[in-house]
């Protein structure tokens, strides 16, 4: 019998991290998502980078970005998935510390 071992489970925060700035990178280059959304997934990247805070607040900050406008009704059904997954990944960094 196999065991499927949950891959973003076993990542550290910091790992954790990288994964959700490439997510949010992708919406961001993504002319096709409305500029509020950039701009929200661009200043979420921004505070997932500063090395000031820690971990766990970096990610409760990030988080409180994209929750501002994960509820828009213009946004594409992709990006509010990508969105999602950020999110997923972050509040597992939020948990952990």
């Amino acid at each position: 019998m196999l065991q499927v071992i949950d891959m973003c489970a076993a990542l550290n925060p910091e790992e954790k991290t990288v994964q959700a700035i490439m997510i949010l990178q992708r919406v961001a280059e993504d002319t096709g998502v409305p500029r509020n959304i950039r701009r929200a997934a661009n200043e979420a990247i921004k505070m997932l980078q500063r090395k000031d805070l820690s971990p766990g607040l970096r990610a409760a900050n990030a988080i409180g970005i994209l929750d501002e406008v994960v509820t828009d009704p213009n946004m594409p059904l992709f990006a509010r998935t990508a969105i999602w997954q950020a999110v997923s990944l972050l509040e597992q960094i939020k948990d952990q510390l």
